[in-house]
This record gives structure tokens, C-alpha cells and sequence, in this order.
């Protein structure tokens, strides 16, 4: 991370001056970042979260999905806040029912929370006719219903994962995993059942829900210890799976589809926990023959793997010619800096096309928006920040090198716009932005208009200045508040 000096005399500048200094140039910046173009990484496809379990518990509420999938100004929880304007959905096809079968029964340990409990659609294994007695379209009514309500809103990505198979195909009927954690608990003769149950529900929301999903992942951090026995438990469906048995799932996953007629729908994987694991399998693993890389469409790994080698992973699913897509974050920091660094990380070395928050309504610290007990909490300066990304990096635009790890930028060459955003992680500082290396970065004297979001208590919430910063030939400057998150939008940009 390149050291900064801190401009001193105006550290601590009010919020209120920052109108009056923005537009004079400073005597010196604390440091320039030079925007280039000519590294591009990628068309951006979007950002979203899972429905799983936060839409479960809450159900279809109209007002969440203005605040996640629009970008409407919204009342909600007694304050304005910005839409979102997601437009990624994760889907998860639940492993759980209260059915009873031959005398059998789901067998989840106590600590496998209700809402965790997600009811999946086939009740047995006595037809795979999604017409007949062995399916229940009526299930998992909550998370279908909301993401009726994205789709409404513009969602335009979705995805089908499975945390678990359905708890009778497993070996204890737990959809939580094995007795030991470390045991695959789906039954030998059930791999097929599980990519056809998968397939099948795929099939049936093109027929019968208005919802073509863009890829399908049939395992979710295979390499995790996935029990609710021997004192150990995720408390969440889950089941682990060797290397061998994740490409024997792709596999059959890919040949399930294909036998639906949806040839053109991407089979999903790794969704490793970490980048560290999902280098070592996507590269180290004999299992995956070149039949099984080519069954799989893009590469999905989980974020919560804060310091892994990111352009290790880039490099080796670029040399496949398969994308990436971060399908899960979280972390406790309700700031949002930790997001804010890892979301630079992923964006610079990882490369990602599409970025997904796991739990965008969570408990404690984790959630942009708090949710305790199925009661909505704060809405903490986490959510506000990422506002900054996912109003303004929007689908279609190209992601460029913006020069500095604090800082990311996209160019929407249709409307050739530029969008950067950038951190201040310290005490307060100039930032001076070069914008050289572009044809033509806009008409002098142009104002930008910026938005604001400070971290700490008491700080702006995505505040909105729309003419208090200039360009300058082929430059233009900031003053960034301390821990503040900052979007500038340049208009008649090219390349």
C-alpha cells in the first residue's frame, strides 16, 4: 500500500468548507493516481446478494425490494435512503421438508435455525415427473415471491445453488452434512438424483416463473466440514464433497440440463470459500479433465478468504477462458472500510464480473442492513457505501485500471461516462485524479459531481454534490474527508 502524508493544515476541515476548497487547486496533493484505460478488466455484469435466508424470514416486502433492487430514493426504517439497484439474484434450492417418508424423517440437529430451514420441491424419490405427487411447487413460497419482486425491479441475473442435496438423498437425512464433518453425506446413488433435482427446478422456473437462471451451482464450499453431529455444527445446510465428487456433479449437472433442452444455461463452479482453496482445485486437481473444465461456464469462489492470492486465480481460469464471479462476502465491519478493501482487491487483481454480498440483511455487524430475530435493525454506514459501487459501476460498463488500490474505475462507452470511486482510509487528504492517458477526459472546466459517504458516527450518508468539483485539462482534485468513501461521475469521456 503506498504510504500517504497527511495535508495537515486542513485535516479535520469541516464538511461544510468542502465546497469552497474542492475547486482550488491544493499547493500539493498527498498523492496522484494516474486513471489508464488501456488496461481494461472485463465487461461488468452486475452486483447482488442471495435470497437465502434474509428473504425467507421476511418474506415479499415491497419496500426491501425498492431498497435492494432499485435505484429509487426510498423511505425505510424511518430515514431516505438510495437504492441499490441490484441486479444479481442467488437462488437457493432448498434442502429441507417436514414430509415423512416410509417412516423416515429430516434429521436436523437443534441448532439448524427456522429460517436456515430452506423447503425444497421434491418430496421423494418415487417420480422425477415434476408434474406428479413427488413435487410441491407450492414450497419455498418467500424466496420465490422476492425474487418475482427483483425481476420486477430490473434484476436480470440469477442464479441456482444448492447448500445441501434434499435431506432424503443424504446418508443421516441431515441436511446440515455427516456425522464427522468431513464425509460427503449425499449417497452414492443420489449424485444423479441431486444434478436432475437441480435441473429439474431450473426447467420449471423457464415453464412456469418468468425466470430464466443464468447458471446453476450445485455445491456451495465443498471443501468445508459440513456436520450437525459430534459437537460440531455450520448451523445451516451444507454437505461436503471431494474434488472427485464436485466434477462428477458438474458433469451431471451439465448433462441434466442439456437433457431439459437448456443447453445455453452455465453450470457454476467452484464456490470455494477462498480464493487459496479454489486456486489449488481449479489447477491441482486431476479430476477436472478438460471435459469437466469445458462443463463448467464460469468459476465462482466465496470472499472470505481476505489476504488470498487473487491474480493466481485470474490467471489460471483466464488461461481456461472462463469468468469469475465473487458469490459471496461478508465480514463484521459495519464501516464498510473492510468491504471497501476487499471490494478494491477483487476488482484489481481478481477480476471478477459480478460481486455478491451473501447476506445483504444480516445479523450483528454482518449485514448492511441488521436483521435480529426477523426484526430489521439499523441501516449502517456499510450499506451507504456500497451505494458508491452498485448505483454507479453499472452493468455493461468496462472496468479500467484506476491506478491505485484505493481506488476502482469503470467507462460506459455507450454514454461515455466515467465512474470512479475511491477511499480515504486515514486522516483527511487531497487526492489528485490524472486522467492523461484518455483521448479526450471531458471539457475543461466541466464540474463533476461527486457523492460522499463517511464511516465514521455521524458522517455523511451518500450526500450528493452535484458542482463543486471542476475538471482541470486533464485533471481534477479532491479533498477527502477522513474514512470517507467518495464517486466522482465525468461526462463526454473517450477513449
Amino acid at each position: 500500500m503506498e504510504r500517504r502524508t497527511v495535508l495537515r493544515g486542513l485535516v479535520g476541515l469541516p464538511v461544510g468548507a468542502m465546497a469552497v476548497v474542492s475547486a482550488a487547486r491544493p499547493a500539493w496533493a498527498d498523492f496522484t493516481t494516474t486513471v489508464n484505460p488501456q488496461n481494461q478488466w472485463g465487461t461488468w455484469e452486475g452486483w447482488g446478494t442471495s435470497l437465502a435466508w434474509w428473504a425467507n424470514q421476511l418474506g415479499p416486502r415491497e419496500d426491501l425490494a425498492d431498497v435492494l433492487f432499485s435505484r429509487n430514493t426510498v423511505q425505510f426504517q424511518g430515514q431516505t435512503v438510495p437504492g441499490l439497484g441490484m441486479n444479481v439474484v442467488r437462488y437457493n434450492a432448498g434442502a429441507s421438508g417436514t414430509n415423512s417418508i416410509g417412516g423416515r424423517t429430516m434429521q436436523p440437529v437443534a441448532a439448524l435455525d427456522g429460517f436456515k430451514k430452506i423447503e425444497g420441491y421434491q418430496l421423494d424419490w418415487y417420480s422425477a415427473d415434476p408434474g406428479s405427487s413427488s413435487w410441491n411447487w407450492n414450497a419455498d413460497a418467500h424466496q420465490r415471491d422476492m425474487m418475482w419482486l427483483a425481476r420486477d425491479r430490473g434484476a436480470d441475473r440469477f442464479e441456482l445453488f444448492s447448500n445441501s442435496p434434499m435431506w432424503w438423498m443424504l446418508k443421516n437425512d441431515d441436511p446440515q452434512g455427516s456425522t464427522d464433518g468431513y464425509t460427503c453425506n449425499l449417497r452414492d446413488d443420489n449424485f444423479g438424483r441431486h444434478a436432475a433435482y437441480l435441473a429439474t427446478v431450473a426447467r420449471y422456473a423457464h415453464d412456469h416463473w418468468g425466470i430464466d437462471f443464468t447458471s446453476v451451482q450445485p455445491v456451495n464450499e465443498p471443501g468445508a466440514k459440513w456436520g450437525g453431529h459430534a459437537g460440531y455444527s455450520q448451523a445451516q445446510e451444507g454437505c461436503h464433497f471431494d474434488r472427485a465428487q464436485v466434477a462428477e456433479l458438474v458433469r451431471l449437472t451439465r448433462g441434466q440440463l442439456d437433457a431439459r433442452g437448456l443447453q445455453w444455461m452455465m453450470v457454476a463452479g467452484l464456490d470455494d470459500w477462498g480464493v487459496g482453496d479454489a486456486v489449488f482445485n481449479w489447477t491441482n486437481n486431476p479430476d477436472f479433465d478438460a471435459a469437466t473444465r469445458a462443463a463448467v461456464g464460469r468459476v465462482n469462489v466465496h470472499g472470505y478468504e481476505f489476504n488470498g492470492d487473487r491474480d493466481a486465480l485470474y490467471q489460471a481460469v483466464a488461461a481456461d477462458g472462463k469468468n469469475i464471479w465473487m458469490s459471496e462476502y461478508g465480514d463484521g465491519d459495519t464501516s464498510g472500510l473492510t468491504l471497501v478493501r476487499n471490494l478494491h482487491y477483487d476488482l484489481r487483481w481478481l477480476h471478477p464480473t459480478a460481486w455478491v454480498a451473501w447476506q445483504i440483511l444480516d445479523w450483528e455487524n454482518y449485514g448492511p442492513i441488521t436483521l435480529t430475530g426477523g426484526v430489521i435493525g439499523a441501516v449502517n454506514p456499510k450499506f451507504f457505501v456500497l451505494a458508491h459501487y452498485m448505483r454507479h459501476i453499472r452493468p455493461g460498463m468496462t472496468i479500467i485500471d484506476a491506478g491505485h488500490p484505493d481506488a476502482v474505475a469503470a467507462y460506459d462507452a455507450v454514454n461515455h461516462k466515467l465512474v470512479i470511486v475511491a477511499v480515504n482510509y486515514g486522516q483527511g487528504q487531497w487526492i489528485n485524479f490524472d486522467l492523461s492517458r484518455f483521448g479526450n477526459p471531458g471539457q475543461d472546466g466541466s464540474v463533476i459531481p461527486r457523492w460522499a459517504t463517511g464511516t465514521d458516527v455521524g458522517g455523511e450518508r451518500y450526500q450528493h454534490y452535484p458542482a463543486d468539483t471542476v475538471l482541470h485539462g486533464n485533471e481534477f482534485w479532491s479533498y477527502f474527508n477522513p474514512r470517507t468513501v467518495q464517486t466522482f461521475e465525468l461526462s463526454g469521456v473517450y477513449l
